[in-house]
């Protein structure tokens, strides 16, 4: 069974930092790509970033990119998105999700993704 956890989250005023964690098991960790989404209040869900199984492949949303910084510990099988600079527009609740498949790539669509955690709400305050 595939466990999906985030952890981080809190308020921060603008301007400042945040690292989300997000741990995953039931799976062989290292194998995997993993996903960032996240979803403002009366806003579709939108992909953020992604780390590849190969955690020098990383992608970013255009509106993250140079701020945000996705890296991997595989011995802990825990992803993080390090959030800098945050704006009041990053206020969100922020979703970590797996891919069904070990070595595929998911790209930025929702529906590449089979396992999601239960989110972790970001405040950033103006």
């Amino acid at each position: 069974q595939v466990q999906v956890v985030e952890s981080g989250g809190g308020l921060v005023q603008a301007g400042g930092s945040l690292r989300l964690s997000c741990r995953v098991s039931g799976r062989t960790f290292s194998n995997y790509a993993l996903g960032w989404f996240r979803q403002a209040p009366g806003k579709d869900r939108e992909f953020v970033a992604l780390i590849l199984w190969v955690a020098e492949n990383t992608d970013y949303a255009h509106s993250v990119r140079g701020r945000f910084t996705i890296s991997r510990d595989n011995a802990k099988n825990t992803v993080y998105p390090q959030m800098n600079s945050l704006q009041h527009e990053d206020t969100a609740i922020y979703y970590c999700a797996v891919p069904d498949r070990e070595h595929y790539y998911p790209g930025r669509r929702l529906d590449d993704y089979g396992y999601w955690g239960q989110g972790t709400q970001v405040t950033v305050s103006s």
